[in-house]
Formats: structure tokens, C-alpha cells, sequence
């Protein structure tokens, strides 16, 4: 019998993990997702390392080395993440052989304090490439506006990139722009553009929470009507922008030369509102060719009860767009929308690294005095 997750990918849909630690690498719970559930890559971030480095005993041995070595907070985390990043990368090789790099790619974020320099995100993209030395690593570049000649450099440079936090159409189409342009220079460079990967991480949910917020503020009948039905819209609009940009001339020019297409990503993909499915952003977003990353609850969810009906994104564009047109009519503003989602999701990462930065620091400190629990 078929399970939800194998009727996702057979209908293109690339499963990642939103999860990544050392003792899921050790323990073959990673790779029985593989195995079993259709994981094909993952994405991870500050807030998933400090849950791991911070919890538990998993990376104990480590620790003390650091110690022994005198790394402060920053060395060590960078030396933690690269390891397990590098270590994912390796569990996945099978998976990225298969593909041809497709799929089997482990995701690593720059220092999202870097967002908005761009010399300094291109600097420490390198870096990080440098150093977990998998070929199947993405480096995972915030959409800022600072960002977006970063990730064309980065891509130039020959590293595969994760371009994320992505909430506007608007600047989805400029981020599509930057990956052709690394592309581009890339190519002039004589790079081999089949080696060079890329996706573009959506956010879906937190469009959802934002405007559904907005919707109850004018309370009205008509305005609850329309909740939690933004953040599917947003996302399906931007898949038609993903078939409309590669299909032009542009375009064309790369792939002729090995070039392989940026991959939609939805990211954000655990519902928050428990009224709605918790697989909604799941089987809401089935079509050839994209990746939805899920934390494992949703996983777990669309393995067990999924409807993967097929492709529920082609032929939703005059629909999606009413849709977007009836929350104008709500006063509810596109653009401040994911203006403010841009600024609170950036906010949210900045302050997610500043609490690993902390309570890696305290780690090293217990583990230098003896101390963990």
C-alpha cells in the first residue's frame, strides 16, 4: 500500500526534515526516516541547535575538547553545527548520488546577524562551504534586500545556495533574479552549472497567523470568512511565478549550459492555528518539483493521515489571486503584511542565534567546572 508520504514525492514533492542533531545522526532515527517516511533532505537553524546542544548528553565529548581548546561560544558553535552538518551531509550522499543533487541536501544557515551585510554573509558562506566540505551542503542566505547580491555571488562562487525567508511575491521574483544572475556569472567563470543548486524557501504559516490576526481586528462575518486561506494563496501564486520565470529566454541560455531550475521550498509548513488541518500546508501544496521542509510533527501527521489528491497548486491562480483581492478589500495591506513578517521573522532568527551564542556559553562554562546535569 502506498503511504501519504510516498504519494507526495510520486506527485514531485521533495520531503525534507525541518530537524537536525547528533543524537538523531547516531541513533538511525534520521535514517529510518529515510528509509521509511521518504526524507530526502533537511533544513536546520539556530533554535534546532540550541534545543540539541543544550538538551541532553549528545554532545558531551565535544564539549570538552572545545574547552580544552579554549573556544569561546562563537568557535564552538560554528565547529558543533559544521560537524553535524557535515556528518547529515554524509547520511544523504546515497540520496544526493541518486538524484544527481537534487535531493539529499542538508541546509546550513549563515549568521543571521549578517543579514543585512552583504560582504559579510558572502564571506561567511564561504566559510561555512569551506568547512563542512560535503558537496551536498546548502548554504542557507536570508532574502533581504542586502541579501540578494549575496546569494548571486555565492552562486557564482559554484556553492549551492538555500535562499529563505521569503514572504512577497515581489521579492521572490527579485530573488529568481539573483539566482540567475550567480548563474550567470558562474557560468562565465567556467563553472559546471549541474553542480550548482538551488531552492527558494517560502514561508507559509506565518502568512496565515499575520493576516488571520488582521482579520479578527475588524471582526467582521465577512472578514472571518476569509481566515486561513492567505498563506496557501500567497505560496501557490508564487509557483506561478516559478513557471513563468523558467520557461523565458533567460532561462533557456542556462539550462542549455546544465543548469538545473531553483526549487520552490515551503518552509513554515506546521500549522499554528489548531482549527485548521495540521496538514494543510502539506497536501494544500503538491506539484511537480518543489520541497516542503516539515518539523517531524507534521511529518509524522502526513504519514498517517494525509490526502495527497495530486497536483492542488496548477489552476489555483485566478482563485488565489481573488482571494488576495478580498483581503485588499478588507483594508488588509499586502505589502505591510510581509513587511512585517520580513522584519519579525529576521527579528526571530537574530534572537534565536543570540540564545544559542548564551546557553553555549553557560554549556562550555558547566563543562569546563564539571557542572552539567
Amino acid at each position: 500500500m502506498t503511504t501519504p508520504t510516498q504519494a507526495l514525492s510520486d506527485a514531485g514533492v521533495s520531503i525534507w526534515l525541518d530537524d537536525l542533531s547528533r543524537p538523531r545522526l547516531e541513533d538511525g532515527s534520521l535514517k529510518a526516516l529515510i528509509a521509511e517516511k521518504n526524507v530526502v533532505g533537511v533544513t536546520t537553524n539556530p533554535t534546532i541547535f540550541q534545543t540539541a546542544i543544550t538538551k541532553g548528553h549528545g554532545y558531551d565529548d565535544q564539549l570538552r575538547e572545545l574547552v580544552a581548546s579554549g573556544a569561546d561560544a562563537e568557535k564552538a558553535v560554528f565547529e558543533i553545527t559544521t560537524a553535524d552538518v557535515a556528518a547529515g551531509c554524509r547520511l544523504f550522499a546515497p540520496v544526493a548520488e541518486a538524484t544527481n543533487g537534487v535531493d539529499g541536501r542538508v541546509s546550513i544557515e549563515v549568521d543571521p546577524r549578517k543579514a543585512w551585510d552583504t560582504a559579510g554573509t558572502i564571506a561567511e558562506a564561504k566559510r561555512l562551504h569551506g568547512k563542512v566540505a560535503e558537496p551536498n551542503v546548502y548554504i542557507k542566505i536570508p532574502a533581504t534586500v542586502e541579501g540578494l547580491e549575496a546569494i548571486a555571488e555565492t552562486l557564482a562562487a559554484g556553492i549551492s545556495v538555500n535562499v529563505t525567508l521569503i514572504f512577497s511575491l515581489e521579492r521572490y521574483r527579485a530573488v529568481v533574479n539573483a539566482f540567475m544572475i550567480g548563474l550567470e556569472k558562474a557560468k562565465a567563470a567556467g563553472h559546471d552549472l549541474s553542480q550548482i543548486h538551488s531552492v527558494a524557501s517560502f514561508f507559509v504559516s506565518r502568512v496565515d497567523t499575520e493576516v488571520d490576526t488582521r482579520l479578527d481586528t475588524i471582526g467582521t462575518d465577512q472578514a472571518k470568512a476569509l481566515k486561513g486561506k492567505a498563506g496557501l494563496a500567497n505560496a501557490r501564486l508564487a509557483y506561478q511565478i516559478y513557471q513563468q520565470e523558467f520557461t523565458t529566454e533567460r532561462w533557456k541560455l542556462l539550462a542549455d549550459a546544465g543548469a538545473l531550475p531553483q526549487r520552490p521550498l515551503w518552509a513554515s509548513t506546521g500549522v499554528k492555528d489548531p482549527a485548521y488541518p495540521d496538514t494543510l500546508y502539506v497536501t494544500g501544496l503538491v506539484a511537480p518539483n518543489v520541497v516542503n521542509t516539515m518539523p517531524e510533527k507534521t511529518l509524522e501527521a502526513t504519514y498517517d493521515h494525509a490526502q495527497v489528491t495530486g497536483d492542488t497548486i496548477t489552476g489555483t491562480y485566478a482563485e488565489s489571486n481573488a482571494h488576495l483581492d478580498a483581503l485588499a478589500a478588507q483594508g488588509i495591506d499586502y505589502n505591510d503584511v510581509v513587511t512585517v513578517l520580513e522584519t519579525e521573522g529576521l527579528d526571530k532568527f537574530v534572537a534565536s542565534w543570540n540564545d544559542l551564542l548564551t546557553d553555549v556559553e553557560t554549556t562550555l562554562s558547566e563543562t569546563a567546572h564539571g557542572a552539567r546535569a
